[in-house]
């Protein structure tokens, strides 16, 4: 989706919970980083073997799995001994003119008499048709098979049958939603119970020349994979090795053909990808099928004179340019009809002259713009009153085909699946089409389902944005449908240096995540990009390994990008009455804090601490990563109803302010609070230990319960945490300040304690610290303290040494032994 759709309607970025167990046990079987991890499970990968074959697909099952198949071969296999006349009928779109090549040669190879028949889409339509069956009867066919169609055609069939023609339908298309199935033998995955039920027509074609023994069908595998991709096939299961397998080998392919479409459309063979095979090879081959025949891109497979090849091939690449203006043509008409009819729960949108090659694309486009259900219906300008043809894509969630069922009644014939269809109509039936669609898509449609998503598949931070990320990434292709390219996801970005690229139609910016700081740019934008204003954004990206002028490089592709609206933030342990907090701890046994002096320099946790207490937790290593990509990654992996997550840092007020506006929805507590209740640890599956503890104790609370405590700080935090110790026990310049302001005020009780023992500042004393300065000043008697309302005095001036306080000593103590406990806690990466 073009960020110029982002900014017109609301999308709503989706982080999937997982399971962060299952995540760290793959980084430490298969030494993946944390990022792919997070990748292969949300994708249902939890087992080791399942990732090696998603990674290194071998998966093959062979024709002999189709019912019927023996059947099938013998009647195929008598024809082609018996010189009969055979002809394979495809389909106009990519998968069928690949299928036609796939099965043509492997007939040829057997020595059969073989021709071809694809269909015209504005005269002849989808599929087998009435007209072309009698035209074949004509000439004297023996054996029709058809690849890519044929399921539906159960009255073709058998008109054929009663003219004497045998049939063979090959195909991959959803049945009629009656059941019916032509009288004939049939090869389809989910019909013939396959194993592989995500075959395109090109690869039953290729399952069906290996079964009748063609020498060419290994040589075709190329045609399988640009099928597979170009028909939005799942790309899981067998279609993976067979895309896999497809690509490499059209990546040296002796195809003339191949080599010609590659040259014009500017594809490196040596970086071809699916990608490649789906926007660059695919729309030259179907533009012939849309706005002209099919036949050319056909010839342009089987051919093999390299002059003729790129003669087809420029041909292809002018229609497909050509086909693009149209495109844009009918889009603009399209997009100003929906605007008219409003918000509805579907569209259907007719428009004379329109071509009937292009409206499927149009379809999408309208979908991208509007998110509903978009059909798409193009008259014949020369006799408005003749039957039309529609295309139509849908939404995730809704099932077109289903609409198209509820609507059968209005329509002449229909076929497709879930996500894009093709259907005949009469004019005058469109209206009550329009009301039948509109009526299915209002009740099937949930709210849920109207608000466009996009899911993304990890949390990263800036330091993960590497070229060494981007090549990791590389090992999930082929991507796809079924597989689809990954989508990362930054919380809390800032984008800053936004410029216009393209003549003004893309946009690159820089994105500022966890302290780093990484290039990226913005397709089909005009320029603008949501978050240039430097707000931040949770936003989602395509990782690319980009080459440009010889410099291989990572480089970020957004997809989108929402402005932040955290949920609040829970404060746990902070205390209600300051002056209360601040005589607690004049009270405080000043043994537990030399205790934990004593403890600071030793690894094993408290003696109050059962060591069982210990056992059940995970302790992950997350530090340098950024802490913002990791309390998003637990709070994803947080089942949130039961157990929220805890975030520990070591001043909550300020670490409260640095969240505003980026991130919310968790409870967050100081390592001071968590001292006075360590139990609350216990409560939260999910521990975010953002700045270091300064203590063994404190450490070692972090690590009671069970679930998982994950160590976040990067050198900041570490910085932040040794500024926070020194704040709250470094006492030299607090004490001084404290004592000149009483001196100027002699005497002070109530609000006005509170202020003074606060200070000034943006940063305000915490009523621990303002305890601690209380108690060592009234120590060396230069203030004293009236516990009954409370108030406090100056009590005069005189030389002293701090030291004198025992107060002082242990509190300084603890700031020596912290600093020293903290400059251990450097973090494993630099963020």
């Amino acid at each position: 989706m073009s960020q110029g759709a982002l900014l017109e309607r609301t999308v709503r970025v989706d982080l999937p919970p997982y399971d962060v167990g299952a995540a760290l046990a793959l980084e430490q079987e298969l030494g993946v980083s944390h990022v792919l991890a997070q990748i292969l499970v949300r994708r249902g990968y939890t087992d080791a073997a399942a990732v090696r074959e998603l990674l290194s697909p071998t998966e093959r099952h062979d024709a002999s799995h189709f019912a019927g198949i023996d059947a099938t071969l013998e009647l195929i296999l008598g024809h082609v001994r018996s010189g009969s006349r055979i002809v394979v009928h495809g389909d106009y779109d990519v998968d069928g003119v690949c299928a036609t090549a796939v099965l043509v040669r492997a007939l040829r190879s057997l020595g059969a008499e073989v021709g071809w028949y694809l269909p015209s889409r504005s005269e002849d339509g989808y599929g087998l048709s009435a007209g072309t069956v009698e035209r074949l009867l004509a000439n004297g066919t023996k054996l029709l098979i058809t690849v890519d169609c044929g399921i539906t055609a159960v009255e073709e069939v058998a008109a054929a049958r009663a003219g004497g023609l045998e049939v063979v339908i090959t195909d991959h298309h959803s049945p009629r939603a009656d059941g019916a199935l032509p009288d004939c033998p049939i090869v389809h995955p989910a019909v013939c119970a396959h194993p592989s039920t995500d075959l395109c027509g090109t690869g039953v074609a290729h399952k069906l020349a290996e079964a009748l023994g063609a020498e060419t069908a290994d040589a075709d595998l190329e045609l399988v994979a640009l099928a597979t991709v170009a028909d939005l096939m799942p790309l899981r299961g067998e279609n993976r090795r067979l895309v896999k397998e497809g690509l490499r080998q059209m990546a040296g392919t002796s195809r003339v053909g191949l080599r010609a479409l590659m040259e014009v459309s500017r594809t490196d063979p040596s970086a071809l990808d699916a990608s490649c095979l789906g926007f660059r090879l695919a729309p030259r081959i179907n533009a012939a099928g849309r706005l002209r025949r099919a036949d050319a891109g056909l010839e342009l497979l089987l051919t093999d004179d390299p002059a003729r090849a790129a003669e087809i091939a420029a041909e292809l690449d002018a229609v497909n340019a050509e086909r693009r203006a149209v495109e844009q043509q009918i889009t603009w008409e399209a997009e100003a009809m929906a605007a008219e009819m409003g918000e509805r729960s579907a569209y259907v949108l007719a428009g004379v002259g329109w071509h009937v090659g292009v409206i499927g694309i149009v379809a999408s486009r309208i979908v991208e713009r509007y998110h509903r259900p978009a059909i798409l219906i193009a008259l014949d300008a020369d006799d408005p009153a003749a039957p039309a043809g529609g295309s139509g894509r849908s939404i995730p969630g809704f099932n077109l085909l289903g609409a198209l069922d509820a609507s059968a009644s209005t329509l002449l014939r229909y076929g497709g699946h879930r996500a894009a269809a093709g259907l005949n109509i009469l004019p005058e039936q469109i209206d009550a089409f329009r009301e039948a669609v509109e009526a299915h898509a209002e009740l099937m449609l949930t709210p849920e389902l109207l608000i466009p998503t996009e899911r993304v598949d990890a949390v990263v931070t800036g330091a993960d944005l590497s070229l060494t990320l981007a090549e990791e990434l590389l090992t999930l292709e082929p991507c796809g449908m079924g597989n689809p390219a990954v989508k990362l996801m930054v919380a809390g970005a800032r984008f800053e240096d936004v410029r216009p690229m393209g003549d003004g139609k893309h946009a690159r910016f820089t994105v500022i995540a966890g302290g780093v700081k990484a290039n990226a740019v913005a397709f089909g934008c005009d320029g603008k990009v949501s978050g240039a204003d430097g707000a931040p954004v949770d936003a989602s990206f395509r990782l690319e390994r980009n080459v440009w002028n010889g410099v291989v490089e990572p480089r970020l592709v957004l997809r989108e990008a929402v402005p932040c609206d955290p949920a609040p933030i829970t404060v746990l342990g902070e205390p209600d009455d300051y002056l209360e907090a601040m005589l607690m701890e004049l009270d405080r046994d000043l043994d537990e804090y030399r205790d934990a002096a004593e403890l600071s320099d030793g690894e094993a946790p408290p003696d109050r601490f059962d060591a069982a207490e210990f056992s059940e937790r995970t302790i992950v290593d997350w530090r340098g990563r950024g802490p913002l990509a990791t309390i998003t990654d637990a709070q994803a992996a947080a089942d949130i109803d039961a157990a929220a997550v805890l975030v520990i840092c070591s001043n909550a007020a300020r670490r409260l302010a640095s969240f505003a506006g980026r991130r919310g929805g968790f409870a967050l507590i100081t390592h001071e609070s968590l001292e006075e209740e360590p139990e609350i640890v216990t409560a939260f599956e999910h521990v975010v230990v953002l700045d270091p503890p300064a203590t063994a104790d404190q450490e070692a609370i972090t690590k009671l319960g069970t679930g998982y405590t994950y160590l976040a700080w990067g050198d900041p935090e570490l910085r932040f945490a040794q500024q926070m110790h020194e704040q709250e026990y470094g006492l030299r310049a607090s004490l001084v300040a404290l004592y000149r302001s009483l001196r100027e005020q002699q005497r002070v009780s109530g609000e006005e304690l509170e202020r003074l023992l606060r200070g000034d500042g943006p940063h305000p004393r915490s009523a621990n610290l303002a305890g601690r300065l209380v108690r060592v000043l009234t120590e060396l008697e230069l203030v004293s303290l009236d516990l009954d309302l409370p108030a406090l005095a100056y009590a005069g001036s005189q030389p002293t040494e701090l030291e004198r306080s025992d107060a002082y000593r242990v509190y300084n103590q603890m700031y020596e032994e912290g600093l020293k406990f903290l400059s251990r806690s450097k973090p494993s990466r630099t963020s």
